[in-house]
């Protein structure tokens, strides 16, 4: 039984692989339709707008999403995942307008949520212990570098606006037809528990800063994708040259990723937080005095996106290093719900910012939210559990 239940490479392959693809999915998805959508003179406000509905899809599917797991089982929530996804993306380019796409975000964001917990929750419960870390690290790292590969499909529409839509959608085919080679599982059953809302509030009062981590992670990366087009766009930047900019911070990430997570075990993750969230806002702080020098806006994107694109994965293993044991998949589903809220409020607070105040407000107030954070840092205690 316990053979049966390991993690084997095949499995662990093709779910990598589901991952890389969803994450260039969104990658493309954000900056794409953003860019679209301004051409068409849709205000920087009602943008970003639209762009948080992809993130209301994946918040509100949270609450709902435990239930056809255990039922159904892992693999036919990843199917009708991809399916919502390969449905939608192939419907943006039929009908270009707010409130039709409003709805196929939404449509996304349900379906990248189901495809991102089963996945996630079938290569934690399938990896033997000793694994388990490592394989957590490539399925963070595969969405990551598919993320960074995403915007490039920005260059894809000078072929025609349903190349870049269809070529996604190609790829999701393709991971598709692995996928279903693959034997169903389902979650097990454990014994029961204190209720939901008595474990958060314990997870909140132990772990809330390294918790403040996920909140502040969804809301770069989504502010980035949905603004930073309509920043680039505004100071003179080419189309071309956004989708080449936009994966710099995911490249950012990935070389870093390793490195800081070396470092945070030799000298404390609260440490490495607090000097990886000021360097990240000195970075962004920089970014609207360099104009449209491209070369300049890549190298600080680089920084910025080495400093907290790892805040995800950092702040949870923080929070493993504090908390009980049994506490921690509450913690997981709490660090998914703020990752939701922030990557919602990035693109509404954004657009907002662009249009009643300036363009570069948008770098400003991301250089503000993360020194809040290391200061935040500064005031909290807390031992490791043990």
């Amino acid at each position: 039984m316990a053979l049966k239940n390991k993690l084997v490479p095949n499995k662990l392959t093709t779910l990598i692989m589901v991952i890389i693809v969803a994450g260039m999915s969104q990658g493309m998805l954000l900056p794409l339709l953003t860019i679209l959508l301004d051409r068409s003179g849709v205000s920087t406000d009602a943008n970003g707008l639209n762009a948080a509905a992809l993130y209301i899809g994946i918040f509100s599917t949270m609450f709902f999403i435990e239930k056809p797991v255990r039922r159904f089982g892992y693999k036919p929530v990843i199917i009708v995942g991809m399916g919502l996804i390969i449905t939608a993306t192939c419907l943006f380019p039929a009908w270009q307008q707010v409130g039709f796409w409003f709805a196929l975000r939404l449509l996304v964001g349900v379906g990248d949520s189901a495809l991102h917990y089963a996945t996630q929750l079938w290569i934690v419960t399938s990896s033997p212990k000793e694994h388990r870390g490592r394989n957590i690290s490539l399925y963070g790292m595969a969405y990551g570098m598919g993320f960074s590969l995403g915007p490039i499909g920005i260059t894809l529409l000078k072929a025609g606006i349903w190349v870049p839509f269809l070529t996604t959608s190609s790829f999701f085919l393709c991971v598709l037809l692995l996928l279903t080679k693959l034997p169903n599982e389902r979650p097990e059953r454990g014994e029961r528990v204190e209720a939901v809302h008595k474990r958060a509030t314990k997870v909140a009062a132990i772990a809330w800063f390294p918790l403040i981590t996920s909140l502040l992670y969804g809301y770069m990366e989504a502010s980035m994708n949905s603004n930073f087009p309509l920043y680039g766009l505004r100071i003179g930047l080419s189309e071309p040259n956004i989708g080449v900019l936009l994966p710099v911070i995911g490249v950012g990430s990935l070389i870093m990723q390793l490195p800081l997570g070396i470092w945070s075990d030799r000298i404390g993750r609260k440490k490495i937080l607090i000097a990886s969230g000021l360097i990240g806002a000195l970075a962004f702080l920089c970014i609207p005095f360099v104009g449209a020098n491209v070369w300049w806006i890549g190298v600080l994107f680089g920084i910025a996106g080495g400093m907290v694109g790892s805040f995800f994965s950092l702040g949870l293993a923080y929070a493993a290093d504090i908390l009980p044991k049994h506490l921690l998949p509450t913690a997981n589903v709490l660090a998914s719900i703020q990752y939701s809220v922030g990557s919602i409020a990035g693109p509404l607070i954004g657009g907002i910012a662009i249009r009643y105040s300036n363009v570069a407000s948008i770098f400003y107030m991301l250089s503000l939210i993360y020194v809040i954070f290391a200061l935040s840092g500064l005031m909290f205690r807390r031992e490791n559990s043990v």
